[in-house]
């Protein structure tokens, strides 16, 4: 869980079928000592969990991928730059399927793009494969 730590968000706030959450990213995490040292970026997988995180506060349920259609990362998020960001998602909720359409933004510039489903998470016993 990066929530609090390495990002923090409002909301989400819902309208009709479209969620958006004001997201605050922590430039002191130490993430960024690692990737990179010398000019810092966000991590693809960081920003996916992001997706997931507030996904899962507007469903208050444990979600997991269950498919990514599109997953595009158009811009880099330098987190001494790209201090408040702004996920918007259009999402249609099939039973227990989010299917949403997400995009990462600063002012008007999209920094990434995700297309994809997330399904609650069943406990790890039901339907596990050995």
């Amino acid at each position: 869980m990066l929530q609090n730590s390495f990002f923090y968000f409002t909301g989400p706030i819902t309208e009709g079928d479209f969620i958006t959450s004001t997201i605050e990213l922590n430039a002191d995490h130490p993430i960024f000592k690692g990737h990179f040292p010398d000019q810092p970026i966000v991590p693809g997988v960081c920003m996916m969990q992001m997706v997931k995180e507030i996904l899962e506060k507007y469903s208050n349920k444990t979600l997991q991928l269950v498919k990514a259609n599109d997953l595009k990362f158009l811009s880099f998020v330098d987190p001494g730059q790209n201090l408040n960001i702004l996920m918007k998602f259009k999402i249609k909720t099939e039973e227990n399927l989010y299917r949403i359409d997400a995009q990462l933004l600063d002012n008007e510039t999209v920094l990434f793009k995700f297309k994809g489903g997330f399904a609650e998470k069943l406990d790890d016993a039901v339907g596990s494969v050995n």
